[in-house]
Parts: structure tokens; C-alpha cells; sequence
């Protein structure tokens, strides 16, 4: 692997740890459910956008994507777990848990992703990635961890635990979906989630704040939200699950790194510590390298790419010749040996 294949996921960590801080400066102005719902209506509502720009860019040279009827069941779930469930049961644990002790679980999603992956979804890791993983999770527990500060079990602990699990299975079946279009994929999740949620929360008696509030929440939920989640869409494409998600724990870091930029003050030892940890658990990642014969089954899908050794493939649409390009694709069967990871074009078992 090399830090190219890594980039979406950590870039898509660095939006979303810096939308936390953001996020935080507009806690005030309204409950956090509808908060929830605006950043996640302002991901769907930035996406589409990008989506008709790119396709009044590209014109009829490339087909419309879509998601297929067969793989609906896997996106509505993932809708339904993360963008539905993860934030209505952490808003209840928040209700019942300090933050410091939230913050301190909140690391749990990265393990539960991982072992979902691992154990239920047969990804394949290799001792460098679980040894990666061990340290990326040690820094964001390290990070979150306050000296005195103990973490009783509790209603709320256990709801901010489940909230987790939801994130996990969410990250989990949205691998299912990622050989699709990444922008379709995080526009339908974050305007089905965002419109449940805002539901929710005006019906429950919450009121909207000011214009400029709500644009300001849904600006914070496009970048935060929306860019972080189609990078992370292509993240899973490209590194599988247990690897992004390995990747995505280091949001706190970049949190910490924009709230002090905001509210300047000299970090802890703990978070130096930290750093190197996360920084240590990236770069075992990194280094990995996985080499055998394979053979890849044929396949049909739709995403962004270039004509490389696994898209042979011809068009019939008018093309122009420019690379990347998205348009639905057909993959021949195909045995090779090279290095690679648990990609969606290596989804293979190991004997």
C-alpha cells in the first residue's frame, strides 16, 4: 500500500475531525438532534449540486450512474444504521455521560468496524494492519482520556457503545455499495438521514434558528459530512473496510488539531503521545505489502477510474478520451499476482 491509496481516508478524517469543533461553535444556537439533521441535509443537499455541475460538465459523454435495485437494501441499511440510529442513541448517551467519558468511547467505532470486518465480512488483515489498527485506537484513546476522570458502565455509556456499533455496521454495508457512484452514494445517505432527523427534532418541538444559522450548520455538514463521506466511499473502494476505518480513527486528532487553532492554548503531553501513536498505527498501514496469485471473478459496477491493468474495457458511448471517468463497467475474469489490498476489485478468500 502507499500513502496515495491512503489519502481519501485520511483527508476524509481531516474534514470530519474539523467539522466536530465547527460543529461545536453552533451547539448553542439549537438542539443537538436538529443540529444533526441540518449538517446532514446540507451533505445531501452540497452533493447533488456537485453532481449536476459534474454532469452539466460532462454533457452526454458519459452515461447516467445509479444505484442498482439489487444493492438498495444494503444503502438503505447503512441510512438506517449510521445516518439514523448512530446519532439518535449517542444524542440519548450524551443525555446520561460527561463528554470526556463519551469522547473516550467514541473510539470504540474504529474496533467494532474492524472486527465486523474481520470476523462477520471476512476481510483479510495481516499482523502489521491489526498491530496499526492497535495503535491508532491506543492514540484516540489516549487523546480522549481525562487524568481523574473515571468510566462507570452506565445506560449512557451503553447507549454511546451501541451508537458506535451502528457507525460500524454502517461502514460495513456501505462497503457493499462503494463500486458505485461515491457522490451519489453520500448525497442519498446524507438527505434521507438529514431529512429523518430534522423531522424528528421539529416534531419533537424544536424551532428553526436563523437563516444565516442554518446555512452556516448545513455549510459545515457539506464539507464535514458530505466531501468526508464520499471520500470515504472511496476510501472503502479502494483499502476495504478494516484499513479505512484503521485510517478514519485519526479524526480526533485532526479535531484537537482545529480546536486549537480556535481556542489556542499548548496541548498536553498525552497529546504528543498520541500523535506518535496514530502516526506509528498510519505508517504500519502504509508499509504493508500483500502479494499472491489471484484471480477476479467477472464483475459489472460503476465508479471513477483509469484505463489500468483491471479496466480493459471498451465504450459504447462517445467518449473524449480523458481519464478518470465514471460510467458503468463490465470485468472480465481475469488471474494475475500482484500487490494489493482488499480493494472492490480483490474481494477474494485466502486458502
Amino acid at each position: 500500500m502507499n500513502l496515495r491509496s491512503a489519502a481519501p481516508a485520511l483527508a476524509a478524517a481531516l474534514l470530519f475531525g474539523a467539522s466536530t469543533p465547527l460543529a461545536k461553535l453552533l451547539l448553542g444556537d439549537m438542539p443537538p438532534q436538529l443540529l444533526a439533521g441540518l449538517l446532514y441535509l446540507g451533505s445531501g443537499a452540497g452533493l447533488a449540486l456537485l453532481m449536476v455541475l459534474r454532469k452539466l460538465r460532462a454533457g452526454a459523454a458519459v452515461p447516467d450512474v445509479r444505484i442498482p435495485r439489487a444493492d438498495l437494501p444494503w444503502l438503505l441499511g447503512a441510512i438506517a444504521a449510521g445516518g439514523v440510529a448512530g446519532p439518535v442513541l449517542l444524542m440519548f448517551g450524551l443525555q446520561r455521560l460527561d463528554a470526556a467519558s463519551a469522547a473516550l468511547l467514541l473510539n470504540l467505532e474504529g474496533v467494532f468496524t474492524a472486527l465486523l470486518a474481520w470476523v462477520v465480512f471476512r476481510e483479510n488483515a495481516d499482523r502489521s494492519i491489526v498491530l496499526g489498527m492497535a495503535a491508532i485506537v491506543a492514540g484516540g484513546l489516549l487523546l480522549a482520556w481525562t487524568p481523574g476522570a473515571g468510566l462507570a458502565f452506565s445506560a449512557g455509556a451503553g447507549l454511546v457503545a451501541a451508537a458506535c456499533l451502528a457507525w460500524a455496521i454502517d461502514n460495513n454495508l456501505t462497503r457493499k455499495v462503494a463500486t458505485h457512484d461515491a457522490l451519489l452514494i453520500a448525497g442519498l445517505k446524507g438527505a434521507l438521514a438529514g431529512a429523518v432527523n430534522t423531522a424528528a427534532a421539529l416534531g419533537a418541538g424544536a424551532s428553526l434558528p436563523p437563516t444565516a444559522t442554518v446555512a452556516a450548520a448545513m455549510s459545515v455538514g457539506f464539507v464535514g459530512y458530505g466531501l468526508s463521506l464520499a471520500l470515504f466511499v472511496v476510501a472503502l473502494r479502494n483499502l476495504g473496510t478494516a484499513r479505512t476505518g484503521a485510517y478514519f480513527s485519526v479524526a480526533p486528532l485532526f479535531g484537537v488539531l482545529i480546536a486549537l487553532a480556535i481556542w489556542p492554548q499548548w496541548p498536553a503531553p498525552a497529546f504528543w503521545l498520541a500523535a506518535a501513536l496514530m502516526a506509528l498505527g498510519v505508517w504500519l498501514h502504509v508499509r504493508e505489502r500483500h502479494v499472491h496469485a489471484h484471480t477476479h471473478e467477472p464483475m459489472d459496477h460503476a465508479h471513477r477510474h483509469r484505463h489500468d491493468a483491471h479496466h480493459q474495457h471498451t465504450h459504447d458511448f462517445p467518449w473524449d478520451g480523458r481519464e478518470p471517468h465514471t460510467h458503468p463497467h463490465h470485468h472480465a475474469a481475469l488471474t494475475h499476482t500482484h500487490a494489493h489490498v482488499p480493494d472492490i476489485h480483490h474481494r477474494h478468500g485466502h486458502g
